[in-house]
């Protein structure tokens, strides 16, 4: 099997197409990556920017270049040695529009009778033979109408939404709401989707349509064009999308191992705290979400800590985290009570049906439903793969039992019945509890909490503020001795906020004092009413800045409603908004606010920049495949998507590149060349000394400034990072701190040769906040 050293993430649409990429490909080759890795490009929803709302799984899409696009970028990979990676969506497919989703068209024109029925995972006895959907406004259907469509058929037009008439239900003249009435399909307010939806969805988008991959004929038309990839040579691995929506995702990779050879393939996988990833599966590990979070917090100031509790009302360090750990409970509980009550309900029925619980008097009890939802709020991790991760069930019924009591009987009869594998109402809430968790935490807590936001990223627990370097190296010896060829990561399209504007954000657990006084100026100055949410915003400010004032409105925006508490998606709160944006525009107009804004912004940028190198390094070198998300090899201060999708400008990342490999030493500036030059030569090191990477051994420093190094030896290539850049400079740089190198080396980022034996770390970091050392070959001394 084809491994890669190094991935470089690109994002496929109809502005940026594989023929696109195919044109980048010598720039990602002289950059060192060794794969590139795609945006899913099965045909997708006209116009989307992300195509994981695939319509079509028999070909790629032609608006990302279609299958010639994809045979002229795999050659161009290949050519220049180069892999290829692509990410796959199996849980579910778009549904916006529907005449373009053939199978979606093809089940509501024929119901139960269609081929495809047995493909999408409807409750048809619940919603009495038709699938619900949610797409009426306050009108009903009185903008209903009875059309012609393109192919002559009839369909039933809401304004722009069309949907087919199934045969022979239209021939006597009736009315197109009596037509309505005889479909296998019924159109519904969308306010009923949150108790009344009667399909599996992604999350709570109910334009995308789960699918049973699980079913032998579904996944092997629904990956028929993807083997085809294998077949032919055109792509060498997977990512593998949500892989924990599905039935059984064990047994979705062994068949997709089958299909591919045995290739290469990364899942989706968020694991929370210590959580491993299941050991049988076929799988190199992970997208990276985990490294990205230990990467975080060895930058993070463990001593801003108390402070920033005790300053925020939190109490001390047990406190603080007993708080998130109710903010949790309640904003979890408010998914499983709301926007995913549907699913609540469906296990209820999927237990009653299978005469799951102990006694038939529970059948269609409230309290059942009730004991479900907490159960799915209590759940610690993501999901359980049954009979695997049982005991993750059990920890989730003790902490039920303790936060409902008053449901001892119904949370004991239903954990038992949940506890089996072959029951459907197990298996449904195994799908369920990740989308709980996701909605209820990183969709909604993440915006409340706000006491260091750079730690609120996917993947990652906000309670835990910062780890020391030991526990970075012990970490780094689990994942060698578990998923050694596992991805690493700082920016993805999923990230709250992008690698740089973490790093600026993390110096501020440096300075907790003046990021505070900043914050009570900025609340005088620029109020917005919601003590929670302004700490988050001004942090994301003074993480970006600068930032466009049109780019931090709509984060502004789409972060409020996220967090739900001060307005919302479905019921917006018009004053607060006002508040809001007037704030965001003080940034840019108030002389006071833009003062504040402008002058810690600039007083944390240089330790930012050194924290951004230090991750970049730190990322490309630890263990894992190392990946490039598009862009981030200069400064970028991307927030949450589709900010993050935004054009990247290759043409000025070529010209830099070249100004470097002239032998010009960048300094850390503006430009960002400092981080395209460690990115270059890390990559480069990988590429071309792959055996300079089997290994990891910590390196220890020794002196005065000792706890702001954090260095490893990957077995010939040794990597040396700045921590705490701010403290560093406060206390008068390095002093006597010193490191012993083992061997004669080069520092690959500014050439200087560094002899065996105890060196300065001022001497090491003269120039960078960072070195990257490599053992002396001849290829290297040149």
């Amino acid at each position: 099997m084809r491994e890669p050293l190094s991935t470089y993430r690109l994002q496929i649409s109809s502005s940026f197409t594989l023929d696109a990429a195919a044109e980048l490909i010598d720039y990602l080759a002289d950059l060192g990556a060794d794969w590139v890795y795609l945006s899913p490009i099965l045909e997708a929803e006209p116009g989307s920017n992300h195509g994981y709302d695939v319509i079509d799984h028999s070909r790629v899409d032609p608006e990302r270049g279609g299958p010639d696009g994809l045979e002229r970028l795999s050659e161009a990979a290949h050519a220049r040695g180069l892999g290829v990676l692509v990410d796959i969506v199996p849980n579910h497919v778009g549904v916006a529009t529907a005449p373009l989703s053939v199978w979606w068209w093809e089940l509501l024109t024929h119901g139960r009778d269609s081929r495809h029925a047995e493909a999408f995972d409807v409750d048809w006895e619940f919603g009495h033979g038709k699938v619900r959907l949610p797409v009426l406004g306050d009108d009903s259907l009185d903008a209903l109408e009875l059309a012609t469509g393109p192919d002559g058929a009839k369909e039933l037009h809401y304004y722009d939404n069309r949907f087919p008439v199934a045969p022979g239900t239209a021939d006597d003249g009736a009315d197109a709401i009596t037509v309505h009435s005889r479909q296998h399909y019924e159109l519904m307010n969308w306010r009923r989707a949150d108790s009344e939806l009667n399909y599996r969805r992604f999350f709570a988008v109910t334009t995308l349509a789960g699918v049973k991959v699980e079913v032998p004929w579904v996944f092997q038309e629904s990956h028929a064009e993807i083997g085809r990839w294998f077949a032919d040579g055109l792509a060498d691995g997977l990512r593998v999308d949500h892989p924990d929506g599905l039935a059984d995702p064990e047994d979705y990779l062994e068949h997709l191992a089958e299909l591919t050879g045995g290739a290469y393939v990364l899942v989706e996988k968020i694991l929370e705290g210590r959580e491993k990833l299941p050991p049988t599966w076929k799988t190199a590990g992970t997208t990276g979400y985990d490294a990205l979070g230990d990467i975080d917090r060895v930058l993070v100031d463990a001593s801003g800590e108390q402070f920033l509790n005790v300053a925020l009302g939190l109490g001390d360090g047990e406190s603080a985290h007993d708080s998130w750990t109710t903010l949790i409970h309640d904003t979890k509980r408010g998914i499983a009570d709301g926007i995913l009550r549907s699913e609540v309900l469906r296990i209820q029925r999927d237990l009653d049906r299978e005469d799951a619980l102990a006694d038939a008097a529970w059948r269609g009890s409230p309290a059942i439903a009730d004991a479900i939802a907490e159960l799915l709020t209590c759940f610690p991790v993501y999901r359980s793969y049954l009979p695997s991760g049982v005991e993750k069930l059990e920890e989730a019924h003790r902490a039920a039992l303790a936060a409902r009591p008053d449901l001892t009987a119904e949370l004991d009869v239903v954990t038992a019945a949940l506890s089996h594998p072959s029951n459907a109402g197990a298996i449904r809430f195994q799908q369920t509890s990740g989308m709980v968790m996701a909605k209820g935490v990183e969709d909604t807590a993440f915006y409340r909490w706000n006491r260091l936001v750079s730690l609120n990223e996917v993947g990652g627990e906000p309670a835990e503020f910062a780890i020391d370097a030991g526990e970075f190296h012990a970490r780094q010896w689990q994942r060698m001795a578990s998923f050694p060829r596992t991805m690493t990561t700082l920016s993805t399209h999923d990230t709250k906020r992008g690698e740089d504007v973490r790093a600026r954000i993390d110096v501020l657990s440096e300075l907790p004092h003046t990021w505070l006084e900043t914050l009570e100026g900025l609340r005088e100055s620029a109020p917005i009413g919601d003590e929670a949410f302004d700490s988050l915003l001004w942090q994301t400010a003074i993480g970006a800045w600068p930032i466009e004032r049109e780019r931090l409105h709509a984060y502004a925006e789409k972060a409020s409603r996220e967090a739900g508490a001060s307005t919302t998606w479905n019921a917006p709160d018009e004053q607060f908004e006002e508040a809001l944006h007037a704030a965001v525009d003080a940034a840019y107009d108030d002389p006071r606010t833009h003062e504040l804004v402008e002058a810690l912004a600039t007083r944390i940028r240089p330790a930012g920049w050194s924290n951004s190198l230090a991750a970049k390094l730190i990322q490309l070198t630890m263990v894992g495949v190392p990946d490039v998300y598009q862009g981030t090899e200069l400064w970028d201060n991307s927030l949450v998507d589709p900010d993050n999708r935004r054009p990247v400008d290759f043409d000025e990342r070529r010209r830099l590149l070249e100004i470097l490999d002239t032998g010009e030493l960048p300094s850390v500036d503006e430009t960002g060349a400092a981080k395209l030059l460690v990115t270059s030569r890390a990559l480069r090191l990988r590429h071309e000394h792959p055996e300079f990477f089997t290994g990891y051994t910590p390196v220890e420093a020794h002196g005065d400034a000792a706890s702001h190094v954090i260095a490893f030896d990957r077995g010939g290539a040794i990597t040396i990072a700045t921590r705490l850049p701010w403290s560093l400079a406060q206390a008068e740089g390095w002093g006597s701190t010193q490191i012993t190198i083992e061997r004669d080396s080069v520092d690959v980022l500014t050439g200087r040769r560094i002899e065996a034996g105890p060196v300065a770390v001022s001497e090491l970091l003269a120039d960078l906040p960072v070195a990257l050392l490599a053992a002396v070959r001849e290829d290297l001394s040149e």
